[in-house]
This record gives C-alpha cells, sequence and structure tokens, in this order.
C-alpha cells in the first residue's frame, strides 16, 4: 500500500535555483528546464536533484525509509503493537490484512469493489471502538513513515538527564561542575552546597524549588557522567581538554615524513653513580609512517636540551650490534632491505635490526627540551623542519603520546624497580635495581626485539585489513613504494651535535668530570691557545654522555679521538673477557635466529632478565664491554679506532688475573 514515488515528466514544475522551473524535454541524463520568465537551460538531471531545495511542485510527501534499526531497537511490547495497527490498516487499504492466504476474500464492511475508502475508515474504527480522525491520522502517518509512523512515540521520547527539576538549580549545577575541572577533587556533598548556594545567590532563597537528597544525588551523577569529577584531578583535567571536534589522524606516506619527539617519566627507579635511587626520564623519537621508534634516550630525573640533540645524532646512524645480543636481532636476518642498505653504509654489516630514518619534520611541544637554541642549531644544520605543537594539546602530538604509555606497558612494568604511573600504584619497598646505563642497554636491546618486531594495530594491510604489519615490516614497503633512500649521518656530522665542554689542554692531557683524556696527538697543542677569544683560549671539546671511554677534540688541522688514560690498562683482558662470554652464551642458545619464534624468545629472556634485576656475578662483563665499545648503541664515526679484541681460541681459556704488586717480594728480586 506504499505509495509511488514521484516521477519527473514532461510538464512538471521544480523548485530548482530559487525559483520555479517547467520541465519541457527529457532526452537521457539532461533536463531542459523554462523559468517563469521564459529563460531556458538544460541542465543534468544529477546536478538538478542534487541540489538544495530541489522539489516537484505539489508531488505530495514523498514516503521515506523506515528507520530499521531504531525499530530493533524498540520493547517487544511497543513494536508489537505498531504491527497491529499495520494490519488493521492495509485491511482498510486493500480489504485483505498481510500475509492473507491465497484465495482469500475480503470481509464486506472493508471489500473495495463494494466499499469506499471512507467507508471502511468507519467500519475499522466501530470495530477497534476508536474515533474515524484517529484512522484517519494513523492512516496517514502510515503512507509517510510506514511501520515507525505508527509506534508509540512516548516510547522513543528522547530522555532528560535532568527529569523535572528546575531549570535555574540545572543551570547552577552545570557551572559549578565546570569549575571543578581545575580544583582539587572533592565530594558530592561539596558539589550540592556550592549549587545551592550558587541559586541563592542568583534567585534568593527559597526561590527555587530543591528536589530530594536522592533526587539530588541522582541528578548530580547523571550530569558529571564521563567528566571525573569524583576522580582523577589529572584524568579530569585531561577530559576537559579534548577538543570539541573530531579527532583527526595523522597521516605520513613516507617514512621520516614526520617524527614525534616527547618526554616523559619512565616510571623506573635507577641508581645514580653515588648510589642515590631516582627516577628516569625518557626521551623518544617515533616515526609517524612506519611507528618506528627511531631513538631513545634516558637521563635521571630532568631531560637537559642537549639530549634532544643527541636524539637525532641517533636516530640518523645505525644501531650497532652488542656482544650477548641474538642473531635475530641483526639488521641482515630482518625483512629490512639489508643489501641495499649495505651499499649505502659499510656500518649496516653489524648494524641492528632498526631502520634509519632521516626526518623531514619533526613536532616536538614546548619543553625545555626542544624549546632551546641547541636542539633549532642541530634541526638547522640536518635541514630539518621543526613544528611545535599547540599548548596544552597533546593530540598534535597523539602517537607520540600513545607509544609512551605502550612502552610503559610492554617494557617498564617488567623492570625491577617499576613504581607505577603514580603513587597510588607503587608496590610496598620498590627499590631501584638497574643503573641508567644498565636500563637504557635494557631499553635499546628491548626496542629492537620487542617493539621492531611485534605488529602493531595502527600497521594493517589495507587489503587484508586483519593482518598487522611490523615497524620493520612497514619500513620495508614503504621503501619500496616511495622510493626512500636513507643517508646515515657522517662522522663529522655526528661529533657536531655532540655536547660541547671547554677544557685547557695540560701536560697531562684533558679533564672532564675527574676523568683524564690523553694521546700522543695532544703534543703540539698542550698549553696552548685556541685563538677563540670568548672562551679564554679554551679548547673545543665534544663528547657523548652516553660513553665516556673518549672524547673528541677540535683542532685547526681537524678532529682528534682522545682515548681515556685508563682505557689501554682494561682493554685487552677486559674485551677477551666479554667476547668469550658472547661466544659462550651463542653456543648455550643454540637455536636458529632466523625466524619469528626466535625472537619472541629473546624478548622473553630480555623481560625475565629484566624483571630479576642485573645478574652481579656478570656485572663484570657489562662493565668491561662498556668500557671498550658503545654502550648505548653510539655507532663509531669511521676515524674513531676500534680496540682489536683479544680472543682466546681455547674453549677453556680463563681470563689471567692482575698480580698484585708485592713491595718486599720486588725489592728482594732485585736484589
Amino acid at each position: 500500500m506504499a505509495p509511488a514515488r514521484p516521477v519527473l515528466r514532461p510538464g512538471d514544475w521544480v523548485h530548482f535555483d530559487g525559483g520555479e522551473h517547467q520541465v519541457v524535454g527529457l532526452a537521457g541524463a539532461t533536463v531542459r528546464l523554462r523559468s517563469g520568465a521564459g529563460a531556458e537551460q538544460v541542465v543534468l538531471a544529477g546536478h538538478l536533484m542534487a541540489t538544495p531545495g530541489f522539489a516537484v511542485v505539489d508531488a505530495g510527501t514523498a514516503p521515506t525509509v523506515e528507520p530499521f534499526g531504531l525499530l530493533d531497537a524498540l520493547p517487544e511490547e511497543t513494536l508489537a503493537a505498531a504491527r497491529r495497527w499495520e494490519q488493521h490498516l492495509v485491511e482498510v487499504e486493500t480489504g485483505l490484512p498481510p500475509a492473507a492466504a491465497p484465495g482469500a476474500t475480503a470481509r464486506p464492511e472493508y471489500d473495495p469493489a463494494t466499499r469506499s475508502l471512507a467507508q471502511r475508515q468507519r467500519a475499522k474504527a466501530a470495530e477497534l471502538g476508536v474515533s474515524l480522525r484517529t484512522i484517519e491520522g494513523r492512516r496517514a502517518r502510515y503512507l509517510a513513515q510506514g511501520l515507525w509512523g505508527l509506534v508509540d512515540q512516548r516510547a522513543v521520547r528522547e530522555w532528560e538527564a535532568t527529569g523535572r527539576v528546575d531549570a535555574r538549580l540545572v543551570d547552577a549545577l552545570r557551572e559549578v561542575i565546570a569549575e571543578q575541572t581545575n580544583v582539587s577533587t572533592g565530594t558530592r556533598s561539596r558539589l550540592i552546597r556550592r549549587a545551592v548556594k550558587r541559586v541563592e545567590e542568583l534567585h534568593g532563597a527559597g526561590v527555587v524549588p530543591l528536589p530530594g537528597r536522592s533526587t539530588f544525588y541522582a541528578l548530580v551523577e547523571r550530569l558529571t557522567a564521563g567528566r571525573h569529577t569524583f576522580g582523577s584531578a589529572i584524568t579530569r583535567r585531561q577530559t576537559a581538554n579534548r577538543p570539541a571536534g573530531a579527532f583527526t589522524p595523522t597521516f605520513a606516506g613516507r617514512p621520516g615524513e614526520q617524527v614525534q619527539i616527547d618526554s616523559t617519566p619512565i616510571d623506573v627507579m635507577v641508581l645514580l653513580d653515588d648510589g642515590l635511587p631516582v627516577r628516569a626520564d625518557m626521551t623518544i623519537a617515533i616515526d609517524v609512517a612506519t611507528r618506528t621508534v627511531c631513538a631513545a634516550v634516558l637521563r635521571p630525573v630532568g631531560t637537559k636540551a642537549v639530549d634532544a640533540a643527541l636524539l637525532l645524532a641517533k636516530m640518523l646512524v645505525p644501531e650497532p650490534m652488542r656482544p650477548g645480543w641474538a642473531n635475530a636481532l641483526r639488521l641482515s636476518a630482518s625483512r629490512l632491505p639489508h643489501a641495499r642498505l649495505l651499499d649505502i653504509d659499510a656500518r649496516m654489516r653489524e648494524a641492528a635490526a632498526r631502520p634509519v630514518i632521516v626526518p623531514d619534520t619533526v613536532v616536538i611541544d614546548h619543553g625545555r627540551v626542544f624549546v632551546s637554541e641547541t636542539f633549532d642549531r642541530a634541526c638547522n644544520r640536518l635541514g630539518i623542519s621543526v613544528q611545535p605543537a599547540r599548548k596544552d594539546t597533546p593530540t598534535d602530538k597523539g602517537i607520540v603520546e600513545a607509544t609512551h604509555k605502550s612502552i610503559k606497558t610492554l617494557f617498564a612494568q617488567h623492570v625491577a624497580g617499576y613504581t607505577g604511573g603514580n603513587p597510588t600504584l607503587r608496590g610496598r619497598d620498590v627499590a631501584a635495581a638497574w643503573t641508567i646505563g644498565e636500563l637504557q642497554d635494557l631499553l635499546d636491546e628491548w626496542l629492537i626485539v620487542g617493539w621492531q618486531h611485534r605488529p602493531h594495530d595502527a600497521l594493517r594491510d589495507p587489503h587484508q585489513p586483519r593482518r598487522m604489519l611490523t615497524p620493520n615490516e612497514k619500513y620495508a614497503a614503504l621503501v619500496a613504494a616511495a622510493g626512500y633512500l636513507p643517508l646515515p649521518l657522517a662522522s663529522d656530522d655526528y661529533l657536531e651535535l655532540l655536547p660541547v665542554q671547554w677544557r685547557q689542554i695540560n701536560d697531562y692531557g684533558i679533564r672532564i668530570d675527574n676523568r683524564t683524556y690523553d694521546c700522543a696527538a695532544l703534543g703540539p697543542w698542550r698549553r696552548q691557545h685556541s685563538g677563540v677569544i670568548a672562551r679564554r683560549g679554551l679548547w673545543e671539546v665534544h663528547y657523548d654522555p652516553y660513553d665516556v671511554s673518549q672524547v673528541f677534540l677540535r683542532t685547526p688541522d681537524g678532529w682528534i679521538t682522545v682515548p681515556w688514560t685508563h682505557l689501554p690498562m682494561i682493554t685487552a683482558p677486559f674485551a677477551d673477557f666479554t667476547w668469550r662470554h658472547a661466544r659462550r652464551l651463542t653456543v648455550e642458545r643454540g637455536r636458529d635466529a632466523g625466524n619469528e619464534s626466535e625472537v619472541a624468545r629473546v624478548l622473553d629472556e630480555l623481560l625475565t632478565r629484566a624483571e630479576h634485576g642485573p645478574d652481579r656475578t656478570s656485572a663484570k662483563a657489562v662493565a668491561r664491554t662498556r668500557a671498550v665499545g658503545s654502550a648505548h648503541g653510539r655507532p663509531a664515526p669511521d676515524q674513531r679506532p676500534t680496540p682489536t679484541p683479544v680472543v682466546d681460541e681455547r674453549s677453556d681459556a680463563e681470563v689471567i688475573p692482575f698480580g698484585v704488586f708485592d713491595a718486599d717480594a720486588e725489592a728482594e728480586r732485585w736484589i
């Protein structure tokens, strides 16, 4: 019984372009229109019907499609009542109820052949005991809206959270609730008291009726839903700071198109050199296109501005493999384009499976780490565009914010000394177990095995949405699609990004933080004026705070690598111990390092090791390794000498201990 939809025919009048036009001809997909003034034009039918305000004059009300979703959400009794009315109205219209049996005949009072529509409507009104006006109204709504027009609208009336409470009280409550955003969390009774005081100040005492205690509390619960008014103050401020519009996702079509950088506490207690336990800050850079954590730097307490420049340096050079790391973490064992990258930089031969990404744009916040001359000069040097996020708008760099939370969940909570995000989550007697250097080692290893090899929910194949890609897989795919060719940072450029100390070159060498650095190449420059008058003749010395084994001196003839004076004393025996220690671990594992199951086992071992704290029985191996190599993933520039390890090929080789000097024995031997 649904009416036919309007049909456009020659001779019809339509509303178009602010006036009425007559259809004088139809040809394919074009319509010829003539205005009341006699002007004619030809328009496409699709354009005509899509124009706002288009309608056929005197075409009546066009039927609409029933809202099937809303019908499914109705109570069963309400829907059943609407269907009963539908049966009666269909019988009035056609003479037979819906789904009538084949060959059925209409009842005499509803037979369209002998009864008019008005007679059939009066007969149905008498049958149901309702007025004729009720039948006519329901029939009109059914013709226009279908079954939805017969639904009792009281069942679908919009729910009002405030009920019958006076609107003036509701307005005062909303104002007081909004004021709770930046104040300390209180109770519901405090909120109610302030709302009542506000109403009395505005309208006078006793003017606005107040609901009962239960109703008042129920009203407060409804108006504060989702605002965390009586919960965490931090969550309340974050919720209020959310933008009113839709969240716009950040897109990047190639590696390095946008890199987001941010710092946050990692919620792990670490030990300083003097044994003082403090929390560690973590600064990371994440690539939007591949979700690769390009670099991560840990510092105690407050991150300094130089760390942001160091972060750029670390992400622009290959991540070296370290003694004890499984072969599954090698670049050559991953799905990254190893052969292609090796042709660019020979350092890729011993690199770990973390891609080198050169950023086009970095997004930062307004923290003192990044709003500094050091960071700006570093970005200008590398041709990187800096895009500051809007103040108090963490959604501008939402990807790095979410990554911080993921690292805390996937890594930090498994580390000994984990404190939780706030004191209410902290356990009893939480003690620091790792030093800042040891925790950096763990984090660097985890980023390779636990992040770069882990499927990411944001990296789904558009043609296979159930499949998630890892950051390394996404990088390999985008390199092939975008023609991306990373050029790692050169040695001199890397040195330029290191922090600077101005020091005198004395007879004993250069002294920084109670460590002495010296070598034969300093001979011509000892006790000499550097020529830099602004620094009173001191010399420019660059150093890596994550590797104190050597510093780098700028001279008129170029860079000089100056090693720590105690480095030769520990290099040979300690390096030998380290290499044999790593070789023994490899033999003990005896596993295939080229598949995903090996990566999963390595990750499990890493988290177990992090949870139980450092193994002090092999602490010497860690210390010796850090003394002779890059303890925090800093790749050595091309001109830096790498100590040659002394490897004893005997399987049962032991480290020869240093002898203890005995003055009496030496005197007797000399005599």
